[in-house]
């Protein structure tokens, strides 16, 4: 769906900026906002760039930077911390050899630290896309990013 459609189905209201944001993201392949998108967001809803830029830079869902198809988001809260976020990180981290901010050479992946996803009761926690996966393992982790190949056929 292209950028103008989105907004024509919004009726191009300033209220629901984040949602056509969402979509826009959604849309692209490489899932992210280009300058482009957002050139046309501009044009289309007569907003500033600066406004729609800084929205967007706002909200830690949003990225400018092209990533891959599932978005790992590592929970760094204080209570997943505590129980061992960080070791979760790093086999995400050596499974995909890949660090924080990058995605695989094959374009699948990417991994990102985030400070909450909320659901500290069954922490350490991540979130691939909009999956939340709680109370785990080196070897959860590795289970799920497995399934998460297989499906895709790597």
């Amino acid at each position: 769906m292209k950028v103008r459609e989105i907004v024509r189905k919004y009726e191009g209201k300033r209220e629901n900026l984040l949602q056509i944001l969402h979509e826009i993201q959604d849309n692209d392949p490489q899932n992210y906002i280009s300058k482009a998108n957002i050139t046309v967001l501009s044009e289309e809803m007569r907003i500033p760039l600066s406004d729609i830029t800084g929205t967007a830079s706002f909200y830690s869902m949003f990225s400018f930077q092209p990533r891959g198809k599932y978005i790992i988001r590592v929970c760094a809260s204080p209570p997943c911390h505590i129980m061992g976020a960080e070791t979760i990180f790093e086999v995400i981290s050596r499974e995909l050899q890949i660090d924080k901010s990058e995605t695989t050479t094959d374009g699948l992946f990417t991994l990102e630290e985030t400070s909450c996803l909320g659901v500290c009761s069954v922490a350490p926690a991540v979130m691939i896309n909009d999956t939340v996966y709680g109370n785990l393992t080196g070897e959860k982790i590795k289970n799920i990013i497995e399934q998460i190949k297989k499906k895709e056929g790597k």
